[in-house]
C-alpha cells in the first residue's frame, strides 16, 4: 500500500514540474515573436501550447537517457524522485519569480543528483552518464551561440539593402513559423524528463517489466506541459524578449529558428538539454552577430550565473528536503 502511495506521489508531482516547466519555459518558444508582434500574446500562447503537446508526443529518446543514466539501476526509490521532483518545482517557482530564465533540465538533474545521494550515498549517481549529460547541456548552449550567429550572419549578408519595411512584414510572418518549430522542440525534449521520471518508478515498483514509457504517461505529461504552457510564463518573455538586446523580427526568426534545430536535433539523440539556455544563447549569438555592443552582457551575465548554480542549489535543495522529511516522518521506513 505504502509503495502504490508513493508512486501516485511520484506521478503527481512529475505533472506538477511538467505543468510548472510548460509555464516556466512558454518564454523559450514565444518571447521573441511576443516582442516583435509578430504573434499576439493569446495567439502566441495558443500555438505554443498546442505545439508543445504536439512535440512530446513525438517519441521517448530522452525520458530513456533521463531513466536509465543518472541514478544506478537498483538505486531507484520512489522517494528520491519525490524529492529531486521538489527541489526542481521549488527552483523553477523561484525563479519564475523573479524573471530568470533559468534551467528546468539543470533543476531536475541537480534534483535528482541530491536526492539520490541523501538516500543512497555517492556511489548511487551514475557518475559517466550523469558527465555525459552535462556534457551535452553545455556543449548545447555553445553550438546555440554558434548556430544563431552563424544563422543570423547569412541572413543579414542574404537581405543587405533590402527594405526594412518589407523585411520586417516578411519576418514577421516567418517568426510564426519559427515559434511553432520552437514550441514543438520544446515539448520533444522538456516533456520527456517528466516521463523518463515516472517511468523510472513504474519499473522500481513492478509495474512494467522493461523500461518503455507506457501511452498513458505519454499522454499525461503532453497534457501537463500544454497546460503550464498555456498559463504563460510573463516574467520570463520580458527577459528574453527585450533585455539581452533590443530584437528585430529578422533577429526573432533567426534565434528561433536556430534553437529549434539544437533542440530538435538533441531530441533525436535522446539527450535532455536546456531549451531556456539554448534559446539564451542563440539570441546572445544573433545579438553578436548584429553588433557587439548591442549585446546587454550585464544581462548575459546574470543568465550564466544562474545557469551555473542551478544544479548545485537543486541539489540541495533536494537534499534537505529529504533530510527533513525523513527526520520527520520516515525514519522508522
Amino acid at each position: 500500500m505504502l509503495s502504490f502511495i508513493l508512486l501516485v506521489l511520484v506521478v503527481l508531482f512529475a505533472l506538477i514540474f511538467d505543468y510548472v516547466n510548460g509555464f516556466h519555459d512558454t518564454a523559450n518558444a514565444i518571447a521573441t515573436s511576443v516582442t516583435t508582434k509578430a504573434l499576439s500574446p493569446r495567439n502566441a500562447i495558443i500555438l505554443a501550447a498546442s505545439l508543445n503537446f504536439l512535440g512530446a508526443l513525438s517519441g521517448t529518446a530522452v525520458a530513456q537517457t533521463i531513466g536509465s543514466s543518472i541514478i544506478k539501476p537498483g538505486m531507484v526509490d520512489e522517494r528520491v524522485l519525490i524529492m529531486a521532483l521538489i527541489g526542481a518545482i521549488a527552483w523553477n517557482v523561484v525563479t519564475w519569480y523573479f524573471g530568470i530564465p533559468s534551467s528546468s533540465s539543470h533543476a531536475l538533474i541537480g534534483g535528482l543528483t541530491g536526492a539520490s545521494v541523501a538516500m543512497f550515498g555517492l556511489h548511487s549517481v551514475n557518475w559517466p552518464g550523469l558527465g555525459i549529460i552535462v556534457f551535452f547541456l553545455v556543449a548545447s548552449t555553445m553550438v546555440g551561440l554558434m548556430v544563431g550567429a552563424v544563422v543570423m550572419t547569412i541572413l543579414s549578408w542574404s537581405f543587405h539593402g533590402a527594405s526594412r519595411s518589407k523585411l520586417d512584414k516578411g519576418f514577421r510572418r516567418l517568426q510564426v513559423l519559427s515559434a511553432c518549430m520552437m514550441s514543438f522542440s520544446h515539448g520533444s525534449n522538456d516533456a520527456q524528463k517528466s516521463m523518463g521520471i515516472i517511468t523510472m518508478a513504474l519499473l522500481s515498483g513492478g509495474y512494467i517489466s522493461s523500461f518503455h514509457v507506457p501511452i498513458w504517461v505519454m499522454l499525461a505529461c503532453a497534457t501537463a506541459m500544454g497546460l503550464g504552457t498555456a498559463a504563460g510564463g510573463w516574467r520570463i518573455v520580458a527577459t528574453l524578449g527585450s533585455k539581452i538586446f533590443r530584437i528585430e523580427p529578422i533577429n526573432g526568426f533567426a534565434a528561433d529558428f536556430s534553437s529549434s534545430l539544437v533542440i530538435y536535433t538533441a531530441s533525436l539523440m535522446g539527450y535532455p538539454v536546456s531549451t531556456t539556455h539554448v534559446v539564451s544563447s542563440s539570441i546572445i549569438g544573433v545579438g553578436m552577430a548584429k553588433q557587439i555592443k548591442a549585446v546587454r552582457w550585464e544581462t548575459a551575465r546574470q543568465l550564466v550565473t544562474a545557469w551555473l548554480i542551478t544544479i548545485p542549489s537543486t541539489a540541495l535543495i533536494s537534499l534537505v528536503f529529504y533530510k527533513l522529511l525523513q527526520f520527520c516522518f520516515w525514519s522508522h521506513i
